[in-house]
């Protein structure tokens, strides 16, 4: 059975679906953001909604502020994993994977991989750059920051993957019976709830090209390699990075990272690169090395 009709091992009734959707959501923004909320409280901030991000940051530390930022994703998690097995009645393996058991050498190819390929981005950047980058390690909040990044951060990752390409793309998939179709519809979904994120409103709607086009590739992956794995350590490390090795003033993450990226915002070379160049060769690495059948033929789910 291939990873989209794993679905049927459970209810796929529209009743089901639209229950897991209300309380994922519903525990994300309800018991999700209550920590957030009391701790605003502890600090005699106002909880309606007026105090700004950059304000709570400062009254609660960087690696504080992340941790709570990240809480209703973890929330979330929990949610839809329990709705996968009370409400869906089928096993939670089946949100991951088409394999027996979840493939963490899979898990860890993808995350070396990107990891590599964003090691190799940023060296470039630094040194070809007129000093944007400041050395801003910090001994009493780093390792703690680390922590969190191992621990918490793929929490969060997680819980987009088998939202977006295990509930979501199983879901749709079902109705489209087309993987390709299915890919790009999860991929473009996944962009546009980007939108929300700082980096839009600082770089403009531009970057959402580059978050759809990130969602398509993992959605791509997923659908070929039957499975959340590759997609998994992709999202894990990419997510780790951006909160632990480099950052900015303006990303959705705000840490106490290694560098602290001094540049002028733009949507810039490193940017195409990932989507033209190594989006690509980290596809046809993993088609190589996992021996994925040849193109992204259109077929109807289970006659492939």
């Amino acid at each position: 059975m291939n990873f989209i009709n794993l679905a049927k091992q459970g209810k796929t009734s529209f009743t089901s679906y639209l229950t897991t959707f209300v309380l994922v959501i519903a525990s994300m923004l309800g018991f999700g953001l209550l920590p957030y909320t009391i701790r605003l409280k502890q600090l005699g901030l106002p909880v309606d909604g007026t105090v700004s991000p950059q304000t709570a940051m400062e009254s609660m530390g960087e690696n504080q502020f992340l941790v709570l930022q990240l809480m209703p994703f973890i929330i979330a998690l929990g949610m839809l994993l329990l709705c996968i097995k009370f409400v869906h009645r089928r096993p939670i393996i089946s949100l991951f994977t088409t394999r027996k058991s979840f493939d963490w050498k899979r898990f860890f190819v993808s995350f070396s991989a990107w990891g590599i390929l964003m090691m190799t981005m940023l060296a470039i950047s630094y040194f070809s750059s007129e000093n944007t980058y400041s050395w801003n390690y910090n001994s009493e909040t780093f390792w703690f920051l680390v922590l969190i990044a191992l621990f918490v951060i793929p929490l969060q990752t997680t819980f987009e993957e088998v939202f977006f390409r295990g509930f979501l793309f199983q879901a749709t998939g079902s109705l489209f019976q087309r993987g390709l179709t299915t890919a790009l519809f999860t991929g473009i979904l996944f962009g546009l709830v980007h939108g929300a994120n700082p980096e839009v409103k600082t770089l403009g709607i531009g970057i959402l090209a580059y978050y759809i086009g990130t969602g398509i590739f993992l959605g791509l992956i997923t659908w070929k390699d039957e499975g959340l794995e590759l997609s998994m350590g992709f999202h894990a490390v990419n997510n780790i990075f951006g909160a632990v090795v480099v950052t900015n003033s303006w990303q959705v993450f705000q840490s106490d990272a290694l560098w602290i990226d001094h540049a002028i915002p733009s949507f810039g070379w490193d940017t195409l690169v990932s989507m033209l160049i190594c989006f690509p060769l980290l596809y046809l690495f993993f088609a190589k090395k996992y021996g994925w059948k040849k193109g992204l033929k259109n077929s109807p789910i289970g006659k492939e």
